[in-house]
C-alpha cells in the first residue's frame, strides 16, 4: 500500500483527541462510581396525626379499703378458734367465745374505765354515723353531677371527658359510703364489747363464755390467737374484711405524682389473671416519704390509690397484697401530630430529626410538646406524612443518602 493511501485511513487529530477525552471521563466516573459511599441503611418511621397519651407506670400492690382486727372484749380464757384464714364469715356470726376471768378483779377503778370506755365507743359510733350521713350526702350530689354532665353531652353542651370525669367521682363517693357503712358496724361492735364489760357485776362469779361476733360480712383474713390461751381486754385474735372491696396503691415518684389527677384513667396490667383492668385514680396522698431504691439511692414517693372499674367477676382472684402494675394516664389528646420518640433528638437545647426527601437525609429543627416513651407530640418542624430516620447514627448527617433497612 502506498504512503498517500495509508495517511487516508488514519483518523484526523481532533477525533484522536475526542477518543482520548471520552475514555478519560469513562475511567474517572468509573473511579467515582467505585469509591463512593454508599447509601446508609436505616430505620424509618412515619410522621402520624392521631390520638396520643402520655402514661407513668410503676408496681402497686392491692389491699382492702376496711379490714377489722377482732378483739377479746374481756380478760379470760380463750377458746380454740377453729376458723381459717379465707373462711367466709357473715355479719353477727360467732367467731369464737372468752370464759371471763373472776369479776371480782374488776374493782371500783376499773368499772369505772370500762364506763369511760363504752361512753367513748358510743361517741364513736355517733360519729361513724355522721360520716355515713355525709358520705350519702356526697354521693346524692355525685349522681346529680352525672346525670347533669350526661344531659349536657347529650345536648352537645358538654364533653365525654367531663362525663367520665362525673362518673370516676361517682365511683369515688361510693367507696366512701361502703367505708361510712363498715365503720359504724365497726363502732357498734366497740359498744357492744364495752357494754359487757361494763356491765359485769363484780360480785357475780359467773363465768359464762362471752361470745364473740364477726361485726362485719367478709372472709378471715388472719388468725393472730388459734389456740386456747388467756387473753386480756384488746388482744387482736382474728382480723377480717371484704375482700370484694379491694382499691390499688401504686408509689410513684414525687415528680411523677405531681402530674397525676383524680379521675384519670388507667389500666392494670401483670396483676395475675387474664387481660386488663380498667381502673381510676381516686386520690393522690398529699404526703410523700422516702424510699431506698435497689441501687441505695434515696427517692421521695407518693401513694396513689387506684379504684377498679371493671366488675369484681373480672377481678375476683385478686386479693390482698397482691401485686399489680399500673400504667396511670397523666395527658390524653385527640388529633395531634405524632413522631416517633426514636426520630427526635437534643442538641445544644434544641430538638432535631432528620426527614428523609428523595433518598436524602435533611435535618430539620421540630418544636416538641409531650413525650412518652414511644412517641413524640410535634409542634411545627414535621407534617403527617413524612418519613423520618429512626435512631440516628454518626452516619447519618445533613444530605447523606439513605435507604430503609
Amino acid at each position: 500500500m502506498s504512503e498517500p493511501e495509508e495517511k487516508s485511513r488514519e483518523l484526523p487529530r481532533w477525533a484522536q483527541m475526542s477518543l482520548l477525552v471520552v475514555l478519560a471521563l469513562v475511567i474517572v466516573g468509573g473511579l467515582v462510581l467505585a469509591f463512593r459511599p454508599g447509601a446508609v441503611e436505616v430505620d424509618l418511621g412515619t410522621v402520624e396525626r392521631t390520638t396520643m397519651r402520655v402514661t407513668v407506670e410503676e408496681d402497686g400492690r392491692a389491699r382492702l379499703q376496711d379490714r377489722y382486727v377482732v378483739s377479746a372484749p374481756v380478760s379470760g380464757t380463750l377458746t380454740r378458734v377453729q376458723w381459717r384464714p379465707g373462711d367466709e364469715v357473715e355479719a353477727g356470726q360467732e367467731l369464737t367465745r372468752v370464759r371471763p376471768s373472776p369479776s371480782p378483779l374488776l374493782d371500783d377503778r376499773s368499772q369505772a374505765q370500762a364506763r369511760t370506755r363504752l361512753e367513748a365507743a358510743r361517741a364513736e359510733l355517733e360519729r361513724a354515723r355522721s360520716m355515713e350521713e355525709v358520705a350519702e350526702a356526697g354521693l346524692v350530689e355525685a349522681r346529680q353531677e352525672l346525670r347533669r354532665q350526661e344531659l349536657l353531652l347529650e345536648q352537645s353542651g358538654g364533653s365525654a371527658s367531663a362525663v367520665e370525669r362525673a362518673r370516676a367521682a361517682l365511683q369515688a363517693r361510693e367507696a366512701e359510703r361502703r367505708s361510712a357503712r363498715f365503720g359504724v358496724q365497726v363502732a357498734e361492735q366497740e359498744v357492744e364489747n364495752a357494754r359487757l364489760l361494763a356491765e359485769r357485776d363484780p360480785d357475780s362469779r359467773e363465768t359464762d363464755a362471752v361470745p364473740i361476733p364477726s361485726p362485719v360480712a367478709g372472709r378471715v383474713l388472719r388468725v393472730m390467737q388459734e389456740s386456747e390461751s388467756v387473753v386480756q381486754p384488746g388482744t387482736p385474735l382474728l382480723e377480717v374484711g371484704d375482700v370484694a372491696n379491694l382499691e390499688l396503691v401504686v408509689d410513684l415518684l414525687s415528680a411523677d405524682a405531681v402530674r397525676v389527677r383524680p379521675g384519670a384513667a388507667a389500666e392494670i396490667e401483670r396483676w395475675g389473671g387474664d387481660g386488663t383492668l380498667a381502673a381510676r385514680v381516686r386520690t393522690v396522698e398529699p404526703s410523700a416519704f422516702t424510699r431506698v431504691s435497689a441501687l441505695g439511692i434515696e427517692e421521695q414517693r407518693v401513694n396513689v390509690v387506684l379504684d377498679l372499674t371493671d366488675p369484681h367477676e373480672a377481678w375476683a382472684s385478686l386479693g390482698d397484697g397482691y401485686r399489680v402494675e399500673a400504667r396511670i394516664v397523666v395527658w390524653e389528646e385527640e388529633d395531634v401530630v405524632v413522631a416517633p420518640a426514636s426520630a427526635v433528638f437534643r442538641r445544644d437545647g434544641s430538638w432535631f430529626a432528620f426527614r428523609v426527601e428523595s433518598g436524602r437525609a435533611r435535618e430539620v429543627e421540630v418544636e416538641v410538646g409531650e413525650r412518652s416513651d414511644v412517641e413524640a407530640q410535634i409542634l411545627s418542624g414535621l407534617e403527617p406524612g413524612d418519613e423520618v430516620v429512626l435512631y440516628p447514627g454518626d452516619r447519618v448527617a445533613d444530605g447523606a443518602r439513605v435507604e430503609e433497612r
